[in-house]
């Protein structure tokens, strides 16, 4: 379990929880451990419509949800999750579940903190659990190594996102070619370059405000993911 520690302000109040988890026995468990063992204030819901429900009317300090929620069981509650930590930034969201989802990690890792993911097989113990359930509440960030390589998997690689005209621009650029002589290999007006060239500057990230040469640090993203030209 992977664990970013924010400020803890709620740790020594009890936690206001909500469980949102379509298993009756499993959710109504939980919550039985969490008043028992960290003296939480706990609610329990079936479905991600009565959770946004929940939370407009009385805001936990952190929701507890699964993924494969009612009424398809598919991502309803990682789409809640997602929903959550854009209109409800100071609410803790903690995704527990026996299902990887990348689906919507990179987006809600990008949330900032008061998230968490973890997967039900792999929480190591209660005390391990309520812990994370307290750095989520204040802010912090817990989410299963498993989930980030996955997700880390998943993304493409800037140069991935080039189209293959792109791609043969940016090859004779590192070739050392001049503007006019690559307009004249691939039989391309210099506009028509231009909006090539533009379009590799955004693809790899690289800002107007970039510093450094944006052209030689495109060429070296090249060199570096392909590797050099012959």
């Amino acid at each position: 379990m992977s664990t970013e520690n924010g400020p803890r302000t709620r740790a020594h109040r009890p936690l206001d929880v909500v469980i949102v988890d379509d298993a009756v026995l499993f959710r109504d468990s939980l919550a039985m451990m969490l008043v028992v063992e960290a003296g939480a204030r706990v609610r329990t819901l079936g479905d991600a419509a009565a959770l946004l429900e929940a939370v407009d009317a009385a805001p936990p300090d952190v929701a507890i949800v699964d993924i494969r929620l009612p009424p398809t069981f598919r991502t309803e509650g990682l789409d809640a999750a997602a929903w959550l930590r854009e209109h409800v930034p100071r609410l803790g969201v903690l995704v527990l579940s026996a299902h990887l989802e990348s689906l919507h990690v990179d987006r809600l890792l990008r949330s900032g903190g008061g998230f968490g993911y973890l997967l039900k097989d792999r929480v190591t113990g209660i005390a391990a659990f309520v812990d994370a359930l307290r750095t989520v509440a204040a802010g912090g960030t817990v989410v299963d190594p498993e989930i980030i390589d996955t997700a880390l998997r998943r993304r493409p690689r800037p140069i991935e996102r080039l189209t293959d005209r792109e791609l043969e621009v940016l090859r004779l650029m590192a070739l050392g070619r001049s503007n006019q002589a690559i307009c004249t290999e691939l039989a391309v007006s210099p506009k028509t370059l231009e909006t090539h060239v533009r379009a590799i500057f955004n693809r790899l990230d690289l800002a107007a405000e970039t510093r450094g040469n944006r052209r030689v640090l495109a060429v070296l993203a090249y060199l570096r993911e392909i590797g050099a030209p012959g």
